[in-house]
């Protein structure tokens, strides 16, 4: 079960999370520069987001000279299990019913998607 105590994380913060998840360890400039990739950001920026996100529980650091390594605390599940249960409270009035209503009705299962499912509400019971 997803800890209910973990927010979703925005745009901006998954960016810093899936570079973080994908090198194992960065620094804010490591995080700066594969950011720059895709869009110019300043370090100070990046700084005080990785600083948000150690608030918050997502990331951890050690120190390295004058350097911050900083490590995920959480796993990527973590992210899509707060942003599924933010969905599930917004969107479907906490029901998880309902979602899975929405989902079969207006999009449809597949005969192996209804069989995964299946099996996972099992191993649950």
């Amino acid at each position: 079960m997803a800890d209910p105590n973990i927010n979703p994380l925005t745009v901006a913060q998954r960016e810093i999370m899936e570079i973080i998840w994908a090198r194992g360890e960065a620094t804010v400039a490591e995080v700066r520069e594969a950011l720059s990739a895709q869009r110019d950001v300043t370090r100070n920026t990046v700084q005080t987001m990785m600083a948000r996100l150690e608030d918050r529980g997502w990331l951890t650091h050690r120190e390295v000279g004058r350097s911050f390594v900083y490590s995920a605390i959480q796993p990527r599940k973590a992210s899509l299990g707060a942003k599924v249960s933010q969905m599930v409270d917004r969107f479907f009035a906490g029901s998880p019913e309902k979602m899975v209503t929405a989902l079969i009705e207006y999009r449809g299962l597949s005969t192996s998607e209804a069989e995964r499912i299946r099996e996972m509400i099992d191993d649950v019971e």
